[in-house]
């Protein structure tokens, strides 16, 4: 009998420990895990670097409270700014509470220059921005909404690539539009670059401000540091989490001056976020995965995978029907459900995770090596024989 909640339908596997890509079952099996953490550990398991910076933190200080100034956070906050568009950053614990800092901060914006009216975020329609209270309904899934009511208002919805429904619905109470640039459990959809300038242009224009969620696909995952970044704009708010922690919990949201200058004290807050130990881990992980060489191998290694994927495509044609994603954020729709197909590669000792849209996740560590990602070619060929 477990004592635990019954709301994670979880696997009949444990792991014992994990180096690297691979993880190691109590009975010593051997999988080689492409889920990470669904895109967490972006440096793979016990990553020498962060075990260090962990045993060297942990003996000087893990936790003190915000009424006091962190050091490393200042320092992280610092690499955070000056690598991307940002001004300032507030530290969270995870995704969810840096999407929910996000809405809060452009709130408070509209309402510190005197237009409390505009409250409202506009968001892609079964969008995921996290399971809080507030970023269910931001998502517009009647799913995961369902039984959590009273609606949770400040909310409108658009359909993805549906840009007349978008202009319709922004009125005189918009405050923002958020979304992801590729959208992770919404099944792998990435919005193109020109689609992203267009909505920085219709942010301007409309005098409302973009928030671009690069929780999932942030932090190097996408090949670019950021995934917005190939498109040449300058959002807003950015919240992150993920990959910034490789593995610890940790997430923040990113701001341009323009905003950053309404956050003030008491306007928002954390017990946790921005601790000592996070701080340090966040910054061992900027140094690894923010090099350009470190983005040039990302991009280089997703080059090679997205053409075997696209060749295994064209091999089994009634299996596959599409290959997404940028970097290493990919994912595998297939024509029937991924269940099975999952449960073929457990069987084969791979690990993945589905997304929406029948489509199947397959988030390798940022540093995987080429013949890992052989072996799970060769897995995934072999299921798709199986299967086909």
């Amino acid at each position: 009998m477990s004592y635990l909640a019954n709301n994670y339908n979880r696997k009949k596997i444990s792991f014992r420990n994990g180096k690297g890509s691979y993880l190691y079952t109590s009975k010593g099996i051997k999988y080689l895990d492409f889920v990470q953490g669904i895109a967490v550990n972006c440096l793979g398991h016990a990553h020498p670097k962060l075990v260090k910076t962990i045993k060297n933190q942990s003996k000087k200080l893990w936790h003190v409270s915000n009424a006091f100034q962190i050091p490393e956070g200042e320092k992280l906050a610092k690499k955070l700014c000056k690598k991307t568009f940002a001004d300032s950053v507030i530290f969270q614990n995870s995704g969810t509470e840096a999407t929910e800092a996000a809405i809060k901060v452009a709130r408070r914006y509209f309402y510190s220059i005197g237009k409390p009216f505009k409250n409202r975020i506009l968001c892609i329609k079964n969008s995921f921005h996290g399971r809080t209270i507030a970023a269910i309904f931001a998502s517009g899934s009647k799913k995961m909404t369902e039984g959590f009511g009273p609606k949770v208002s400040g909310f409108d919805h658009f359909i993805f690539g549906n840009h007349k429904s978008l202009k319709k619905k922004i009125n005189k109470n918009t405050a923002a539009i958020m979304v992801e640039p590729i959208m992770g459990e919404g099944g792998i959809k990435e919005i193109p670059d020109w689609c992203l300038r267009e909505l920085r242009k219709l942010c301007n224009k409309k005098k409302i401000l973009l928030i671009l969620d690069e929780v999932q696909c942030g932090i190097s995952r996408s090949g670019d540091f950021f995934a917005f970044e190939k498109s040449r704009i300058k959002p807003d708010i950015v919240p992150i989490a993920k990959g910034i922690g490789g593995g610890f919990p940790l997430g923040a949201v990113l701001m341009n001056k323009k905003v950053a200058t309404r956050v003030t004290p008491g306007t928002h807050g954390s017990t946790f976020g921005g601790n000592p130990l996070a701080m340090s881990i966040g910054n061992t992980i900027m140094d690894e995965v923010s090099s350009k060489k470190f983005l040039r191998n990302v991009k280089s290694l997703s080059k090679y995978f997205l053409f075997r994927l696209n060749k295994l495509k064209k091999k089994y044609p009634k299996i596959i029907k599409d290959i997404r994603g940028r970097g290493l954020l990919i994912g595998i729709q297939l024509y029937k459900d991924q269940s099975k197909f999952i449960e073929k590669l457990i069987d084969n000792k791979l690990l993945t995770i589905r997304a929406a849209e029948n489509v199947i996740r397959i988030l390798p560590p940022l540093n995987v090596k080429k013949k890992e990602l052989n072996q799970s070619l060769n897995i995934l060929e072999k299921v798709c024989k199986e299967l086909n």
